[in-house]
């Protein structure tokens, strides 16, 4: 009960436009340093070369949120672009994450259409992958119908992420067949209209997803924290004889880092999701709203500035 009251706080505290605003102010205190690789992308890349140097791979995101104006999306665009020369010319084996609504989707469709389209030919350029971000259920299928137009212009350079806690999830997975999708659990506050509430129902779907894009022959991002699904996810691949070529590992920045090497040590692809940005509070909400016991990571760093 205690666990679904905070997350359901964090979750709105999320959302809260001024308290995004003046998070920006803070800088990355109230242990969102923890989380986040620095406000700038020197310092994401410098992080990066350092897992990197542990036999991690990444993936980096500039964090961005409550894009309301044509200005910002295109000024967010360009900061992915910018991001996507600089992890060409550093050399760090690392893909870039993003998300719709940066780039202009509830302003104008066709113009994060565009945006996203000059990212991609960026990275077609440098030969990087590029992950859409899923956000809440409103922006679902509009997020699959974007990536059914770039699909095929930018081919095995663009992918989504599916979330298991949504009723729809396994038919999206069957649709997408053949795409590098990240298989997440879901972040979001959903209603159970359309999403499954316990953890248990969550968990099960979650497998049947993995198991169908593995069988599928596609690539896929396993993206969890959870070391039993982790371990049925390794049995289940020796079983069907999947190579680990086809399929990885990801976990956040700042998580179960000595989890994230071993499996890098047992030869497996670790990928490391890597935020950074000023624009921090909202992701770091949604962070606390998934595992309370994070909250540690908030008093730490209230205290180490105090």
């Amino acid at each position: 009960m205690v666990h679904v009251i905070l997350r359901n706080f964090f979750l709105f505290l999320s959302k809260n436009q001024l308290l995004n605003q003046s998070a920006r102010k803070w800088g990355l205190k109230l242990g969102a340093s923890q989380v986040v690789a620095g406000e700038t992308i020197s310092q994401a890349m410098k992080v990066v070369r350092q897992l990197n140097q542990k036999g991690l791979v990444c993936t980096v995101d500039h964090l961005g949120e409550f894009v309301t104006t044509k200005e910002e999306a295109i000024q967010s665009a360009d900061y992915c672009i910018r991001t996507l020369n600089a992890i060409a010319k550093t050399g760090v084996n690392c893909n870039l994450s993003l998300k719709l609504t940066q780039l202009g989707l509830d302003v104008d469709s066709r113009l994060c259409y565009e945006n996203m389209k000059k990212i991609l030919s960026c990275a077609k350029k440098h030969r990087i992958f590029v992950r859409i971000d899923m956000e809440d259920y409103s922006h679902c299928q509009q997020t699959i119908d974007l990536l059914e137009k770039l699909r095929n212009e930018y081919v095995g350079l663009v992918g989504t992420a599916i979330q298991a806690y949504l009723y729809r999830a396994l038919d999206d997975v069957k649709h997408l067949k053949g795409l590098n999708l990240r298989l997440v659990k879901g972040a979001y506050k959903e209603p159970p209209e359309i999403a499954y509430q316990k953890k248990e129902e969550i968990d099960a779907n979650y497998l049947v997803m993995i198991k169908q894009h593995l069988r599928s022959g596609s690539y896929t991002a396993v993206a969890t924290h959870d070391h039993h699904i982790i371990d049925k996810v390794k049995g289940f691949c020796k079983e069907e004889k999947i190579s680990k070529d086809q399929f990885e590992f990801q976990m956040l920045f700042g998580f179960r880092t000595e989890l994230q090497e071993q499996i890098a040590k047992e030869g497996y692809k670790m990928r490391v999701y890597v935020p950074y940005g000023n624009d921090w509070f909202g992701y770091f909400m949604r962070r606390l709203a998934e595992r309370p016991q994070n909250v540690s990571f908030a008093l730490k760093g209230l205290l180490s500035k105090s």
